[in-house]
């Protein structure tokens, strides 16, 4: 497998990229949607994921076949059908509802840093996934997410804390995902060693 960029990300084949950004040593895998969505340093989807109008933080991780901001229809409206807002796929004078889409584009779905979302989770527009959370697999997610919480289950609901509040509350203090990419890799053997509170001890102050 080729190696990650601090300047380009891998993309790899069949995948659909939509006004998007990337940061340095991110990466999309094979057949996955990309709509106007960030990825920021480090962060990554496996296959198969489906991404719209999504800022996804440093480092975080998304399994395959996940659906991150799925965009909603007009359900208040007489009908949902897409022929309100695509109306130029049906009618040669018609043009497309612009304000429709638009709004949809400012319904952002943030993930914070060092999440990780699980295989065949949906999280729901206008949700913060806080850092460090875990998404289990299969989880709908239509409320935010508290940091280092680990929520399961449809609609999804917390399962049980990641860390201890006063851990989860150290880490986001010290905000490793900020650290350098040489500073990153010469802590590499302890992020590999230590447990989180030893980590912290280390490198608090």
């Amino acid at each position: 497998m080729p190696k990650l960029s601090p300047t380009d990300p891998l993309i790899h084949p069949d995948c659909e990229i939509t006004q998007s950004t990337f940061g340095a040593y991110t990466e999309v895998g094979r057949g996955s949607r990309v709509l106007h969505a960030h990825f920021d340093d480090y962060a990554y989807c496996d296959r198969l994921s489906d991404i719209a109008n999504t800022t996804v933080g440093k480092f975080a991780n998304i399994a395959a076949m996940t659906r991150i901001g799925p965009t909603d229809h007009p359900w208040q409206n007489a009908s949902l059908h897409h022929f309100l807002y695509r109306s130029e796929y049906y009618w040669a004078d018609a043009e497309p509802d612009a304000a429709f889409f638009e709004r949809r584009v400012a319904r952002r779905t943030h993930l914070g840093p060092d999440t990780w979302i699980g295989h065949g989770a949906i999280i729901k527009p206008d949700v913060t996934v806080g850092a460090g959370a875990i998404v289990a697999s299969g989880a709908v997610v239509t409320r935010d997410v508290a940091p280092y919480m680990i929520v399961a289950g449809v609609p999804a609901v917390p399962l049980r804390e990641r860390f201890p509040a006063r851990v989860a509350e150290r880490m986001q203090a010290l905000a490793w995902w900020d650290w350098s990419h040489e500073r990153l890799r010469a802590a590499l053997p302890d992020f590999r060693a230590l447990p989180a509170e030893a980590f912290l001890e280390k490198y608090e102050g």
